[in-house]
């Protein structure tokens, strides 16, 4: 059973395992987002003239916006508080669900096509190992340390043609954005070239107008976009198109891998950094000071275990539970515009804001206090400074003297 995404290291491992190992290959694609109808057909097809026996595709799209990128706006969970983790919630999922499928084609072992430098090889081997540890894994790209160029050319000796970006890029695709590394990702000073991205305009030929749009969260989540009922996966389909047209969410990222390298990647993520950015505006009117910030402490280390293919462990359970039940007041609409590659908000509203005029109005106009109170206050708060600073002069002196 092979994880097959259709790109370079996946398409090589068809033919090298049925030539190294002599196996019936099986190959299965978990849509996570970001194909269309005709290139995951393309995949099939390309599969099965590759050499695969069977090919299987999964639409997991669904199950990947409700079990794990709700926690991921639930938290603004931005790795280097740039990247919206595109990849790491995708191949847990994926994982499991090829370890399903495996276990009713009767598979014996799966294989994967990552690299022994990246972070997918031990998110794909850990989540293996938790879920079928009776099942062996393979990744011969990893075991025969293949390079791109090699690969390019075993396939192209085998009579297949490979597309020349493909063969420079590793692009992941999915719904929660799309990432690129390779070429001038190698180096931290080199910029990609334009071709390099996907589906993200320039921003020179972005439209002259802004664009506005209104998102409804409730608990957290998002449930409507411009007044119009959606689901998750449609909103952030939809924010990927609309924010992809305005040059938003394009972004590069440097960051520890999980095995203790520095990595760059490219990415195209339009939907999750504009829903995320909303969501964390309306947190600031719900939330009080104390939840936001023990939220934003468990929503960084839920990022990391997310990221580093510990998600397995006991305690993310524990931290979705504290994750859902900060969001229970986080309902409310926020507007967004976008606008040559910006993401700006222009207001928010919320039947449980703690910033609602008729409960506390900010600026002179407040009747919460009289000015004496705010003048008692402000005597009392700075008092540990005054004492603190007093000692120290009073100790001062009596060390002179």
């Amino acid at each position: 059973m092979l994880a097959y995404s259709g790109g370079l290291d996946t398409s090589f491992c068809i033919p090298f395992l049925k030539e190294k190992y002599g196996a019936d290959v099986i190959t299965v694609t978990v849509d996570t987002g970001g194909f269309t109808k005709d290139e995951l057909e393309d995949m099939k097809v390309k599969s099965k003239k590759l050499g695969a026996s069977k090919h299987i595709t999964i639409d997991a799209r669904s199950g990947l916006f409700n079990d794990f990128i709700t926690y991921l706006i639930k938290g603004n969970v931005l790795k280097g508080d740039v990247y919206p983790l595109s990849v790491g919630a995708e191949r847990v999922l994926q994982a499991t669900e090829i370890v399903k499928t495996a276990r009713e084609e009767n598979a014996a072992t799966i294989a994967h096509g990552s690299t022994p430098a990246g972070n997918d090889q031990v998110r794909f081997d850990v989540a293996f190992k938790v879920l079928a540890p009776e099942i062996d894994i393979l990744a011969p790209v990893r075991e025969f340390g293949i390079t791109r160029e090699e690969e390019t050319k075993y396939l192209t000796d085998t009579g297949v043609a490979v597309n020349e970006k493909i063969s420079k890029y590793s692009i992941n695709t999915g719904l929660w954005g799309t990432t690129i590394g390779g070429g001038e990702t190698h180096d931290s000073w080199e910029e990609l070239p334009e071709e390099a991205y996907t589906y993200t305009i320039p921003i020179s030929e972005t439209p002259d107008e802004p664009e506005i749009v209104k998102i409804r969260f409730q608990k957290g989540v998002p449930v409507s976009l411009n007044d119009e009922t959606k689901s998750g996966l449609e909103i952030v389909e939809e924010l990927n198109m609309l924010g992809g047209i305005h040059g938003v969410g394009r972004e590069i990222h440097i960051g520890e891998t999980i095995m203790g390298i520095k990595g760059r990647i490219a990415f195209e993520a339009p939907g999750p950094m504009i829903l995320i950015k909303a969501h964390k505006e309306l947190e600031k009117i719900v939330l009080t000071k104390w939840q936001q910030y023990w939220k934003d402490q468990v929503s960084e280390f839920f990022g990391i275990l997310l990221h580093e293919a510990l998600y397995f462990d006991p305690v993310v359970k524990d931290i979705k539970a504290f994750l859902n039940s900060s969001q229970e007041k986080v309902t409310g609409d926020v507007r967004i515009k976008l606008f040559k590659g910006n993401i700006n908000t222009m207001g928010c509203k919320s039947p449980y804001s703690l910033m609602d005029r008729s409960t506390a109005v900010y600026g002179e106009g407040t009747t919460q206090w009289t000015g004496l109170d705010a003048q008692g206050f402000c005597n009392i708060y700075g008092m540990p400074g005054v004492i603190a600073k007093r000692v120290e002069k009073k100790g001062e002196e009596l060390i002179e003297n």
